[in-house]
């Protein structure tokens, strides 16, 4: 996250905290490779592909450990993420890109935290269907974003 620009710093009153910020100038771009820890870990990888489209440059993101782990970039294709997937296990990504609200749907649990953390980062609104992935995934995910000062409306049909 260093070589990023961003800055992880633990939290003094609490041992499982940390307080995360961007380091003065642009975000940079990386390629990320996921491995087994301590590597990079293949959860992380979709929310990171976010990060990168905002970082100056272009990323790179290798998934090692699974296959067919790049479906939700065609869902952040649709926000604006200049993302070229090169194979079922590789993808590009160009930044920094302005992430548009779109209608986007959930795949897969992986996915769910990452369209919704795109959502967040993107101009106007979102509509952000197949929200049960992230129910079944995530303790209190929309409380805990909306406590961060996310502004989300759970509708229902």
């Amino acid at each position: 996250m260093a070589a990023m620009g961003v800055v992880l710093e633990p939290l003094a009153d609490d041992p499982h905290g940390l307080a995360v910020s961007a380091a003065p100038g642009s975000l940079r771009a990386v390629d990320v490779e996921t491995a087994p820890w301590p590597g990079v870990a293949t959860d992380l990888q979709a929310p990171l592909a976010v990060l990168l489209t905002q970082a100056d440059g272009e990323s790179t993101i290798h998934e090692t450990i699974y296959e067919d782990r790049l479906e939700y970039t065609t869902e952040l294709v649709k926000m604006g993420a200049m993302i070229e997937v090169v194979d079922e296990r590789r993808a590009r990504v160009a930044g920094p890109t302005t992430l548009e609200g779109r209608a986007v749907q959930i795949p897969d649990l992986r996915a769910g935290a990452t369209l919704v953390l795109a959502a967040l980062a993107a101009t106007g609104t979102s509509i952000v269907g197949g929200v049960e992935h992230v129910d079944r995934g995530y303790e209190r995910f929309e409380a805990k974003l909306v406590g961060l000062g996310a502004r989300i409306q759970r509708t229902e049909g």
